[in-house]
């Protein structure tokens, strides 16, 4: 097989973590042993998408923190957290408190905008300050700052029996240079760039030329250039990309065919770009490691990064999972080059 131009260094996955909710329990317990598997198999990291007013993971800061005692290796990330929904200064205070609690092993991805739904949520919150709230790139430079040990408050000292900080406690040195941002266009490429921070590329990216061309892997592959173009550190800039693949080897014919009828389902969209944003899907990659391993080897995007996070498929069950994870890290990865982490 010809190899690719960035041999694959670091293998990840990200999970959403659905649940019942008649009961959430078991579906979050489900993902921490995905988690605890992931370890065990030697992936170097685990990622959590993240879900508001949803059965998915709403808060994926306290689910790292849950799995960071529970293992002692992989790394733990977030993609991603939109920032609309949160307040920065306290965000910082609390990723900055599951590092230290991980040994330094969180990596939050964040993007902006306005929540999803905005209109139907805003009352609930923000009721006082919708209209006045920013949902621009402003919102992750505070938390860059923020986390980054830039003051946040006019005072530090004592005030009577009380000893307080002008920056966010506890401050964990290494977390500034482990801030992710999830973007699917040549601004957010350039913007998180510009601002020295990594950057998560997925299975969605914006089609912004109205002529074309209409190219998933071309379009990616110009914002990770954009984005290491921009970045002090240039070409060793870290880019994770997220497409999904299902690798079938160890499947059963009952899965191998589940899964199938779930990329195929999912194909039409990926034809041409999406909605007034023109979003364009990749497809989802179903097949043998080696297959997929082939597929991956002509994709323009992935020969230019050398770090991945492979999206598990939603809807499907914890066994299924377990089947995947198991081929990735045994089959795909060893295919493209990964050897697991020790």
């Amino acid at each position: 097989m010809p190899s690719t131009s960035r041999p694959l260094r670091k293998l990840g996955f990200l999970t959403i973590g659905l649940f019942d909710e008649s009961d959430p329990r078991r579906g979050h317990e489900s993902t921490l042993e995905i988690i605890e598997l992931g370890e065990q198999l030697g992936f170097d990291s685990a990622w959590l998408r993240h879900r508001h007013l949803q059965y998915g993971i709403s808060s994926p800061v306290a689910v790292m923190a849950a799995a960071s005692q529970r293992t002692r290796r992989i790394e733990l990330g977030t993609a991603v957290i939109p920032l609309g929904w949160e307040n920065p200064l306290r965000l910082a205070e609390d990723l900055a408190t599951v590092d230290i609690l991980s040994g330094g092993r969180v990596n939050p991805g964040v993007s902006v905008g306005p929540p999803m739904h905005f209109d139907d949520i805003k009352g609930a919150l923000y009721p006082d300050t919708a209209d006045a709230e920013d949902f621009s790139y402003e919102r992750v430079g505070r938390l860059l700052d923020l986390v980054r040990g830039k003051p946040a408050s006019d005072f530090s000292g004592a005030r009577g029996f009380e000893v307080f900080s002008d920056r966010v406690q506890p401050h964990s040195p290494g977390l500034g240079r482990r801030l992710w941002y999830g973007g699917g266009s040549l601004r957010s490429a350039r913007w998180a760039g510009e601002h020295g921070m990594n950057f998560l590329t997925s299975s969605v990216v914006k089609a912004e030329a109205p002529e074309g061309p209409y190219d998933f892997a071309e379009i990616q592959l110009s914002h990770i250039r954009a984005f290491r173009a921009a970045h002090p550190d240039g070409e060793a800039a870290r880019v994770s990309q997220g497409l999904v693949v299902i690798p079938t080897d160890s499947a059963s014919p009952e899965q191998r065919a589940r899964y199938e009828e779930y990329a195929a389902k999912r194909t039409p969209r990926t034809a041409s770009p999406q909605g007034p944003a023109r979003m364009m899907f990749a497809p989802d990659i179903v097949g043998t490691s080696q297959e997929i391993a082939e597929r991956l080897q002509t994709h323009a995007a992935f020969r230019e990064v050398d770090e991945v996070a492979f999206a598990l498929p939603f809807t499907f069950e914890h066994e299924d999972y377990v089947q995947i994870l198991t081929d990735m890290a045994t089959k795909l990865g060893p295919a493209l080059g990964w050897r697991p982490g020790a």
